[in-house]
């Protein structure tokens, strides 16, 4: 029946083989084209080009891992550390090349721990089974989107506001304060992509986890409950992400590089 359902939504065979390359080489060559990239270089298209010949070797070592992680307690929770920590170490090389990046853990781990476990202790989510590893991977994917856009605008805005923040300091402001009033508008762009899924969701999409159920034989309704499940979780898991890395950015324990005076910037 799965086999049936997968074969309705995307039929897999060799055209599939060839149409994969071909989305992957245009997407590569539109960003080396219009040289899509901060510094006006071609590195863009090497980074895609790496990062779908990394999505199909990962998917591929995790399709054969998976079906046996999920029947041996120890290892499914094994599963989910490393992916919080690649989601970490993700976000945080995003953000900073320094060795604050670490500290990216707190807002991708930091909301979907808790979450998680309320889910278990409440009997949505049970504590062995397959549900749990695309539950917790939806929403750690969630957190680590949400960390690296707020990190990375927090962290620009800094660096090209750096006289208002000189400023709040001069007028008084703790140096908290003084970045916390330069650093949270930006950042609060990071919410933005949640927002607008959540909002269109129906009209111009019809999610992944929607989508699946449906083909896994439930009824719309169960899977339109399950996808606003799901919605409603990253909206809350972002929003505790985007508001953790601006708090560890305000207070100086995330950064890119340090002045002469000793004050972490957006440099």
């Amino acid at each position: 029946m799965r086999d049936l359902a997968a074969q309705t939504l995307l039929p897999v065979g060799p055209a599939l083989a060839v149409v994969l390359p071909v989305l992957l080489l245009l997407a590569a060559a539109t960003a080396a084209v219009f040289r899509l990239t901060p510094d006006g270089s071609r590195g863009r298209a090497r980074e895609i080009l790496l990062a779908g010949l990394r999505a199909t070797v990962q998917l591929g070592a995790v399709s054969l891992v998976i079906g046996w992680v999920v029947h041996h307690t120890a290892a499914l929770y094994a599963f989910l550390l490393l992916m919080c920590a690649v989601a970490t170490r993700t976000a945080g090389r995003r953000i900073t090349p320094n060795g604050t990046w670490w500290r990216a853990a707190l807002p991708v781990a930091g909301p979907v721990v808790p979450v998680v476990t309320g889910l278990t202790l409440a009997g949505l989510l049970p504590v062995r089974g397959v549900a749990m590893v695309p539950v917790t991977g939806i929403l750690i994917g969630g957190a680590l989107t949400a960390t690296v856009l707020a990190g990375r605008r927090a962290l620009d805005e800094l660096h090209t506001r750096y006289g208002e923040f000189e400023a709040g300091l001069a007028l008084g402001l703790a140096e908290h304060d003084a970045r916390l009033e330069v650093i949270r508008p930006a950042a609060s762009d990071a919410l933005l992509p949640g927002l607008d899924q959540t909002r269109t969701v129906g009209l111009v999409t019809l999610p992944g986890a929607f989508v699946g159920m449906l083909l896994g034989g439930a009824s719309p309704l169960l899977a339109g409950a399950v996808q606003l499940f799901v919605l409603l979780a990253l909206l809350a898991i972002q929003a505790v992400s985007v508001a953790l890395t601006v708090e560890l950015i305000a207070r100086g324990h995330l950064h890119r590089a340090t002045n002469p005076q000793g004050r972490p910037t957006g440099r």
